[in-house]
This record gives structure tokens, C-alpha cells and sequence, in this order.
């Protein structure tokens, strides 16, 4: 199979799946539309328990010890946090999706209701996180761009897919617009893994996925509206794992 294709099967899988969830969004009352929410959030939590269960991985463990994977994750979610908060990048994202929304609005004027502005920038922001945090995107990008095949990218397509039509149903065409970050970073994470081989050892890609799957119980909680996390302002917490990794397995 051609390298990206799985992305781009993905990226189709989401604007289909939006595109049959506006087409019957309407026609769902509002509490049908909150509780199609309330599930996704609810599976959204399995996935990601099911991620930062890496921690206890034994080829992390045998790497680092079995006291720091735990150190790691805690201090990558620290350092990443602040990094995310001095950059400021919760509210750059939402800032992009409101650029969005006036672009793809048809009112007149380009403008839209605060409601509506609000509405559309949470179903992009929301669902770009789950699309674009998981541990799939992350295993299946890699493994694709080292020539191990699309079948991962492949199974997260059609997840994404039933979960865009959900998330379109409830969020409107943000959703949609989530493509556009799938496209993005999966492509990005494929070419880089294509240019650089397998260029991340297994501990650091075990590290990294936890602290994703931590992050992800966020996008959770937010879904299930239990607490508004800034999720955004921890994505640097990604790319911190691998490093704390390595430093643990230095010094050790």
C-alpha cells in the first residue's frame, strides 16, 4: 500500500462520518444528542485507561525501573503543561477554530451567533484531540511510515468514522473540520517516520503512549462534563515522554 494512504482513508472517514451525523443531527432531539456525547466520552475512557496501562509495561520497566515509568509520565505531564500554558496552546487551537468557522460559515457577513462559534470551535477542538491523541495515531503513523503497513491507521479510520457522525451530530461541522488536524499530524508523524526509520526505541513509544492515554482521560472528562481540562496545553507532555525517558535510562 502507498505510504499515507492510511491517513487519508482516515481523513475521508471523518468528513463521511460528519457529513451522515449533520444529516441527521437535526433530527436527533437534544438529549439524544447528549447522551450520543456522554457515550463517546464514556468509550474515549476505555481507550485511554487502556493506553496509560503502558506504564506497566514490562519493556518499559525492564528499561527504566519500575518506580520511574510512573516519575516519567507525572514529570512529562508537568513540564509539558507548562510548556503548553506558556505557549498558550489550548487557546491557539480554539483561536484556529473560530478562523475556521468564519471561513466556513454561509451567514451573511461571515459572522455566526457566539453560541453557534462556540458550538462549532468545541466540536473542532474535542474531536481533533480524540482523533489526533490516541495511541493509533501515534503506533499506526510510525508503523506506517516504516513500511509496516496501514492496518492500524486502517482500524482507526473506521473508529473515527462512527465517532465523527456522533460528534457531528451533537457539535455541528467543527467536527468536520477535524480532518484537517488528522490530515496534518498523522501525515507529519508518517513522513517523519518514513525519513527517520523505527527512530523511536520501544521504551520511549511505551512512555509516550501512557502519557497520551492520561491525556486522553482528559478529553474524557470533558466530554462526560465532569471538569474542563485545557487538554491542548498538555500535547507538549508527547513529546517530553520520550525525552524523560531516555534520561531515566542514562542515568540508570
Amino acid at each position: 500500500m502507498i505510504i499515507g494512504m492510511g491517513t487519508a482513508i482516515n481523513v475521508l472517514t471523518v468528513v463521511f462520518g460528519s457529513t451522515l451525523g449533520l444529516f441527521v443531527g437535526h433530527r436527533l432531539r437534544e438529549r439524544t444528542r447528549s447522551l450520543i456525547t456522554d457515550a463517546l466520552g464514556l468509550v474515549t475512557l476505555l481507550i485511554a485507561a487502556d493506553a496509560a496501562m503502558e506504564v506497566s509495561n514490562v519493556d518499559l520497566t525492564d528499561a527504566v525501573g519500575t518506580s520511574a515509568p510512573t516519575l516519567i509520565v507525572l514529570g512529562s505531564l508537568v513540564i509539558g503543561g507548562l510548556i503548553g500554558s506558556w505557549l498558550r496552546v489550548e487557546d491557539r487551537l480554539e483561536s484556529f477554530g473560530g478562523w475556521l468557522q468564519k471561513r466556513l460559515s454561509r451567514m451573511p457577513g461571515g459572522h455566526a451567533p457566539s453560541e453557534s462559534r462556540q458550538r462549532f470551535i468545541e466540536g473542532y477542538v474535542t474531536s481533533s484531540l480524540v482523533f489526533c491523541v490516541g495511541p493509533l495515531t501515534i503506533l499506526g503513523s510510525i508503523n506506517e511510515g516504516i513500511g509496516n503497513g496501514a492496518d492500524q491507521l486502517i482500524l482507526k479510520a473506521m473508529l473515527d468514522g462512527f465517532a465523527s457522525l456522533a460528534f457531528a451530530a451533537s457539535f455541528g461541522i467543527g467536527v468536520m473540520a477535524s480532518a484537517l488536524s488528522v490530515a496534518v499530524v498523522q501525515g507529519s508523524l508518517t513522513a517523519l517516520a518514513f525519513a527517520a526509520g523505527s527512530f523511536v526505541p520501544d521504551p520511549h513509544l511505551l512512555a509516550l503512549t501512557a502519557t497520551g492515554g492520561l491525556i486522553l482521560i482528559g478529553v474524557a472528562l470533558r466530554l462526560l462534563k465532569i471538569k474542563s481540562i485545557p487538554v491542548g496545553d498538555l500535547l507538549p507532555a508527547l513529546l517530553i515522554a520520550p525525552l524523560l525517558t531516555q534520561f531515566a535510562i542514562v542515568l540508570r
